[in-house]
């Protein structure tokens, strides 16, 4: 019988490797740390170490559940919405309600910032040139619909 009790830190660097692929990277961990901490603090390895495998667990879980929604109703794409709604399913009602809402104005700024880099309408361009170059109308939702594919 094979005994498996530290098969994640095998000497194989391959399995590590496939384990730290899937965890957020440490030095983004290690700086969200440090923006609440006093200057003068230190963080240990250790402690970045759990935050990370914490932080990269949670999003798995949340996003395991809105994937797990999509698939019930036939999509293929998990979107913010997706997220906001499993975020309140498991229990994270209190991050809900906030994430909802910075979902909603990032949705406003998003959508100033494409209106403002469409051209302005010149006397050299018709308005049916202009219509030619448009996107279908289904890209419209692209910036309300984007997400995850899956």
């Amino acid at each position: 019988m094979v005994d498996n009790v530290g098969a994640g830190a095998s000497s194989d660097d391959g399995g590590v490797k496939l384990e730290q692929d899937k965890l957020l990277p440490i030095a983004n961990v290690g700086r969200i740390m440090k923006q609440i901490l006093p200057p003068n603090a230190k963080i240990s390895k250790e402690a970045k170490e759990t935050m990370q495998e914490c932080a990269s667990e949670f999003i798995s879980f949340v996003t395991g559940e809105a994937s797990e929604k999509c698939r019930k109703e036939r999509r293929k794409t998990v979107n913010g919405d997706d997220v906001c709604w499993a975020m309140g399913a498991l229990g994270f009602d209190d991050y809900a309600g906030p994430l909802r809402r910075y979902l909603q104005r990032y949705r406003e700024i998003e959508g100033d910032r494409a209106n403002q880099e469409k051209p302005a309408n010149t006397n050299n361009t018709s308005i049916a040139d202009q219509e030619k170059e448009a996107p279908p109308s289904s890209s419209s939702s692209y910036r309300t619909n984007q997400g995850i594919r899956m």
